[in-house]
C-alpha cells in the first residue's frame, strides 16, 4: 500500500491540558478512514493537524505523493460549522466554481471545460436545479450540499469529512453514502462521526481518539472498548438488514 500522510508520535495541548499525546497514525492512497471518538477526544485537533492549521507541540507529520515526500497534499475539506455567510451576494454555482480558484489562470475567466465539470457535479450531487439560486435562500442541508460540492470538484488527493450527518438531510442520505463510494474510487477519505453504525457500513479502516489513538485495520468494534471510550453505554439501532461487525478489543490508556 502506498502511504498519503504519516503521523509519527504527534501531540498537541489548549494551554495545558493535553488533547492528544503520541498519536501516530499512516493515510493511505484510496482509504476510507473512520475515525471516531467522545466529544473532546482530540478529533478535531488531529484534522487541524492533518490541515496544517494547528502545529503539534512534539511528533511530526509527513505527506507523499506517488510515494515521494511531499510538503503538501490537495485537501478538500468540510468542516462542521458551516463557514460561508448567507448573507453574501452569491449563486450556487459561483460557490461550486470557486471550488477551482487554484486552479484557474492568473487574470482569466475559468474555462468551458472547467464549467462544464461543475455542472456535471451538481447534477450528480443533486443541485442542477439550484445553480442560480442565492445561497441565502437555501436551507441549511442544501447549503452544506453546496459546499460538499465546492470541496471536491477540483478531484483533492483526500477528501476530509467531520461530521457529515450534519448537513446531510435523509433524503440525500443513500445518495451521499452512494457517491462516497464513488469518490473513494480515486480520492481518500476521512469521515469523523458520532453516527457509529452509519461510519461502519461506510469505511475500509477506523482510527479511535481519545487522546491516544488505537486503529483498527478492518471495521470491528467492541462493546468493552465503546463502554471504556464513552464513559457510557453505546448502543447501535438500525432496522432492516443491518451488517454487524464488532472490532477488537485493544488496551485503554
Amino acid at each position: 500500500m502506498e502511504k498519503l500522510i504519516e503521523i509519527k508520535n504527534v501531540s498537541a495541548s489548549y494551554d495545558t491540558k493535553m488533547v492528544l499525546n503520541d498519536v501516530s497514525l499512516t493515510v493511505w492512497r484510496d482509504d476510507f478512514l473512520g475515525i471516531i471518538g467522545p466529544n473532546g477526544g482530540g478529533k478535531t485537533t488531529l484534522l487541524k493537524i492533518m490541515l496544517g492549521l494547528m502545529k503539534p507541540i512534539s511528533g511530526e507529520i509527513s505527506f507523499f505523493d506517488n510515494g515521494n515526500p511531499v510538503s503538501s497534499l490537495k485537501i478538500g475539506y468540510l468542516p462542521q460549522i458551516n463557514p460561508i455567510d448567507k448573507r453574501f451576494p452569491i449563486s450556487v454555482f459561483e460557490v461550486v466554481l470557486s471550488g477551482l480558484a487554484s486552479e484557474k489562470r492568473r487574470f482569466r475567466n475559468f474555462t468551458a471545460s472547467q464549467q462544464k465539470q461543475i455542472h456535471q457535479l451538481m447534477a450528480q450531487i443533486g443541485l442542477a436545479s439550484l445553480a442560480e439560486r442565492a445561497i441565502g435562500e437555501l436551507s441549511g442541508g442544501q447549503l452544506q450540499r453546496v459546499l460538499l460540492a465546492r470541496a471536491i470538484v477540483s478531484h483533492p488527493q483526500l477528501l476530509i469529512l467531520d461530521e457529515p450527518n450534519t448537513y446531510v438531510d435523509k433524503m440525500f442520505e443513500s445518495q451521499f453514502n452512494d457517491l462516497l463510494g464513488e469518490i473513494n474510487k480515486n480520492t481518500s477519505i476521512i469521515l469523523v462521526s458520532h453516527d457509529i453504525g452509519t461510519l461502519l457500513t461506510m469505511v475500509k479502516n477506523v482510527a479511535c481518539v481519545n487522546e491516544k489513538l488505537h486503529y483498527h485495520p478492518g471495521t470491528e468494534l467492541s462493546d468493552e472498548w465503546l463502554d471504556q471510550t464513552y464513559s457510557c453505554p453505546v448502543e447501535v439501532v438500525r432496522h432492516g438488514d443491518f451488517p454487524h461487525r464488532v472490532l477488537k478489543k485493544h488496551d485503554i490508556g
